[in-house]
């Protein structure tokens, strides 16, 4: 992964907030395991569900993707946590033992 890609991100959070748009960002904090992404990755999310980056992949992005609306709405800060204990870990593309915690927080 180069400098560029770990950017890309923030930088179109920074854009985005300066056009007037609600944004939380969302960041890999911790892995164990098989991750899909590694920690430091980002994604960020607009109030109306655009987003752009990567913190895993698969239905985990949906998940953060839905929890990021409700942080951008209460302002409320939150840590997610996906993984094989989790019975829907298949699903969300963490079958190969992996877990991960992300970190969604309201860029003010």
């Amino acid at each position: 992964m180069t400098v560029s890609e770990i950017l890309d991100p923030l930088l179109a959070a920074e854009s985005w907030k300066q056009a007037g748009r609600d944004v939380a960002i969302a960041t890999v904090i911790e892995t164990w395991g098989s991750a899909p992404r590694p920690t430091g990755s980002h994604l960020v999310i607009d109030g109306e569900g655009n987003f752009e980056g990567s913190v895993s992949g698969g239905c985990v992005e949906g998940a953060v993707i839905t929890e990021a609306l409700d942080v951008i709405e209460s302002g409320a800060p939150k840590m997610l946590e996906f993984g094989v204990a989790d019975e829907t870990a298949w699903r969300v593309g963490l079958s190969c033992g992996g877990r991960i915690r992300v970190y969604v927080e309201r860029l003010g």
